[in-house]
């Protein structure tokens, strides 16, 4: 019987990349802090998920002698953070929300990865049963 990873994570395969790259934005953004002019970036991770699945924005290739769409879902879904309080020399950095996101950030892709870990050892539980 053949079966997909797809199927065997769900979602949370393509959460781990994402929320992997909201990561690393939010780390350049605390890295930039200081720099003058620095517009902080993040991901808005609903906006992702969503271009990842098959919404209505997704492309699809309907005939197979289409080019396949270039980009990734990931970069596409990054967006310039408003500011609470822009400060006088340009920079959109606020460190303790960057902070504040970065924590929320960290406890979700745990939470993801404990879901695979526990989806991998019911796997692997089930091929040693037999």
């Amino acid at each position: 019987m053949a079966f997909s990873l797809d199927n065997i994570f769900g979602i949370h395969a393509q959460a781990l990349e994402f929320r992997s790259r909201r990561s690393q934005l939010l780390a350049e953004n605390l890295a930039n802090a200081d720099t003058p002019n620095y517009k902080a970036r993040d991901i808005s991770f609903q906006r992702a998920m969503e271009d990842a699945g098959s919404g209505p924005g997704k492309l699809m290739r309907t005939h197979p002698r289409h080019l396949e769409a270039p980009g990734d879902t990931a970069t596409a879904a990054v967006q310039y953070r408003v500011p609470l309080h822009p400060s006088l020399d340009g920079n959109t950095v606020s460190p303790h929300l960057e902070k504040a996101e970065f924590a929320e950030n960290a406890l979700r892709y745990q939470a993801s990865l404990l879901f695979v870990n526990r989806r991998l050892n019911g796997i692997k539980n089930a091929m040693s049963d037999q």
